[in-house]
C-alpha cells in the first residue's frame, strides 16, 4: 500500500522544490492536476460544494480565464488555474485553484493577493481551492492566514487525498471524466483501485483520442500490482468493458510482465554472483552484500567477469575485504 498521496509512475519533469521533508507524487503530477482543472473548469466548484461544503452562488457555466492576477511582478503572481463561474454570461464568482505539493511559506502572502486581485479584476466574489496530495502539506495549507486587517482571515479550503471522491460508477465517470481520473490518482493503489479503473476506462472512450489516451495512461499507472490483476479479471468478466479499456489493461499487463522479467533477471544475477564470491573468498562483509543487492545488471555483469581473475574481494567490488 502506497503512502496517502495521489499516485502515478510518470515521466519526470522539473518539479517544485520541497521546503519540508515529505513524500509527494512524481513532479509531473503538479501539471497533471492543473490540467484536470483546466480541462473541466466546473470541477473546482463541484469539489468545493459537494466535497468541502463551501457555498457558491448559483451559476450556469464555468470557464477558465487569465492566470495573471496583478500587474505588479506578474511572474510571481500567477495562480495555477483561475475559473470564472457565470450567470447569464456574467461573472458571479471567480475561483483560484492552487496545486500545492510542498510547504511554501510564501503562499501565506500570495494566496490573499490572488483572491483579492481576482476579486478586483472580475468585480465579483472570489474563492480559493488548494489541492494538496500530501497529508502534512494539506494540514499546513489549511492553517488560517492572518492578513493584518481586522476580520480578514483567509481560511483556505483544502482538498486532500482522503477527501477525493471514490468514483466507481461508469455513468458518473462519463459525466465527469476528470473527476474519475482524479479519483484514480488518489485511490488507484487502494482497495477500490480496480473498481475505479473499471468505471473510468470505458467512460473516457468518447473523449478525443489524445485526451483519452492520456487519461487512460494516468488511470493505469495509478494502480498497484494487486489492482492491475483485479482489473484484468474484471475486464474478462464485465460485458460493458470496451475494446479501449481492454487495450489499456493489456498494456498494463505487458508492462508488468516486462518489469517482472527484469526483476527476475536481476535476482538471478545477484544470486549467482554472491555464490561465486562466497565460494572464492568465504563469508562476505555486510557492506559487500548490500552493494550487490542494490546493483543493476551492468555492474553485476562487470563484477562477475572479474571473479575468476581477482585475488581479493576488493579486486572485484572495490570494497574492503
Amino acid at each position: 500500500m502506497r503512502s496517502e498521496t495521489f499516485a502515478g509512475e510518470l515521466p519526470p519533469t522539473p518539479g517544485t522544490q520541497a521546503l519540508a521533508s515529505h513524500r509527494t507524487m512524481p513532479s509531473m503530477d503538479h501539471e497533471i492536476l492543473v490540467d484536470l482543472f483546466k480541462n473541466r473548469p466546473s470541477l473546482a466548484a463541484e469539489l468545493l460544494v459537494e466535497v468541502l461544503g463551501v457555498p457558491l452562488p448559483p451559476h450556469s457555466g464555468a470557464r477558465t480565464t487569465s492566470i495573471d492576477l496583478t500587474q505588479i511582478q506578474p511572474a510571481e503572481y500567477r495562480a495555477d488555474v483561475v475559473v470564472l463561474l457565470l450567470g447569464d454570461e456574467l461573472p458571479v464568482s471567480v475561483l483560484i485553484v492552487e496545486v500545492q505539493l510542498a510547504i511554501d511559506p510564501r503562499k501565506h502572502f500570495t494566496w490573499p493577493e490572488y483572491t483579492m486581485g481576482a476579486r478586483a479584476i472580475h468585480r465579483c466574489p472570489a474563492g480559493l481551492l488548494v489541492v494538496a496530495p500530501d497529508p502534512d502539506v494539506a494540514a499546513w495549507c489549511a492553517q488560517p492566514i492572518e492578513t493584518g486587517i481586522p476580520g480578514f482571515v483567509l481560511r483556505p479550503p483544502v482538498l486532500g487525498h482522503e477527501a477525493v471522491p471514490i468514483v466507481t460508477d461508469t455513468a458518473e465517470a462519463a459525466r465527469r471524466p476528470e473527476l474519475g481520473v482524479l479519483s484514480a490518482l488518489a485511490h488507484g493503489a487502494g482497495e477500490q483501485g480496480a473498481n475505479i479503473a473499471a468505471a473510468v476506462l470505458p467512460a473516457i472512450r468518447e473523449l478525443d483520442e489524445d485526451r483519452a489516451r492520456f487519461y487512460g495512461d494516468l488511470v493505469l499507472n495509478s494502480l498497484d500490482d494487486t489492482a492491475r490483476r483485479a482489473l484484468e479479471a474484471m475486464v474478462k468478466g464485465y460485458e460493458y468493458q470496451s475494446d479501449f479499456a481492454k487495450k489499456y489493461v493489456a498494456q498494463g499487463r505487458d508492462q508488468g510482465r516486462q518489469e517482472g522479467r527484469r526483476e527476475g533477471r536481476l535476482e538471478g544475477e545477484r544470486a549467482v554472483l554472491l555464490r561465486q564470491l562466497r565460494a572464492r573468498f568465504g563469508e562476505l562483509p555486510e557492506a559487500a552484500v548490500v552493494r550487490i543487492e542494490a546493483a543493476e545488471i551492468a555492474a553485476l555483469e562487470q563484477w562477475a567477469e572479474r571473479v575468476l581473475s581477482a585475488t581479493t574481494l576488493a579486486d572485484v567490488l572495490d570494497v574492503p575485504s
